[in-house]
This record gives C-alpha cells, sequence and structure tokens, in this order.
C-alpha cells in the first residue's frame, strides 16, 4: 500500500498531502512514511468510514483528530476549528482526508489564502484539482462567503 493509492491523494509539500478515505493499509503506510498526524473531515459513515480510525492511528503512533463536517452544511465553526488544530500542530508530516477530498481541498485552500500568503488564483487551482466539473452551490458560497469576510 502507499500514500498515492488513496482516493483522490494530492502531495502539496513535503509535510502535508491531502485525501480521500484512507483504508487500513494506507494508514499504516502513512505512519510508515514519517506522519506524525491524522485529520479527518468526514463525519463517521458506517460502510465508508474506518470502524475506528482514531483508535488505528493512535496504535500506528500518530495523532488523531476528527473535525466532522457535514457536507449539506459547512459552517464557518468548522473551519474555525480546522484553523485550530493546523495552527496548534508542532512540526510533523500531515496528512489532511475526508471521504473523497472535496471538503479538505475547500478547507485547505480557504487556510493557505488566509495564512499561507498563497493568492485566490493559487487556492482556485489547487480545489479545481479535485472540484473540476463539479457543481456544488452550498460550497461555492461557503467558500465565497469566507473569502469575502476576511477581505472585509
Amino acid at each position: 500500500m502507499s500514500l498515492e493509492e488513496i482516493y483522490n491523494y494530492r502531495f502539496v509539500t513535503n509535510q502535508l498531502s491531502t485525501g480521500g478515505q484512507p483504508t487500513e493499509g494506507q494508514l499504516r503506510a502513512a505512519a510508515a512514511g514519517g506522519f506524525t498526524t491524522i485529520i479527518n473531515l468526514a463525519p463517521i459513515n458506517p460502510g465508508r468510514s474506518l470502524a475506528d480510525e482514531a483508535g488505528l492511528v493512535h496504535s500506528l503512533g500518530m495523532t488523531y483528530h476528527h473535525i466532522p463536517v457535514e457536507w449539506e452544511n459547512p459552517q464557518e465553526s468548522d473551519f474555525a476549528a480546522f484553523e485550530a488544530v493546523l495552527q496548534e500542530q508542532p512540526a510533523g508530516k500531515i496528512l489532511i482526508h475526508c471521504a473523497a477530498n472535496f471538503r479538505v481541498t475547500a478547507f485547505y485552500s480557504l487556510y493557505a489564502l488566509k495564512h499561507l500568503g498563497w493568492t485566490a488564483a493559487q487556492a482556485d487551482e489547487f480545489r479545481a484539482s479535485i472540484w473540476a466539473g463539479s457543481d456544488y452551490p452550498i460550497w461555492e458560497k461557503f467558500i465565497g462567503d469566507m473569502q469575502i469576510k476576511w477581505k472585509s
């Protein structure tokens, strides 16, 4: 198993990767690859989630954070929790995932725009690698509202 096999996997930096729901084997590969933190933005969904992802991640010596973001109702408070978790992380490799890397690319692009000096074009390009051809008005509004809020 390799990280690159994670559904919609994206290498962002040497310290950060994103993807859809990893399998047990892929989480083991993450631990073997030096990842220290797993952040999950997907709600628990039997049949799509691992039975005990938190327990598995902890057993592999990694830190686990779960911020369940409802697909149909992303909230500013969800982003604030994500922002706080990222800012609290010590140095180390981080894998951020959700079900299919949609929530993650939305949240990470907003985070990078707000905190890492990304331009709007860079954020749009990062999201487009997953979102291209998709039509999710709730998320488009959420992303737009967050960007507008920071400009005011």
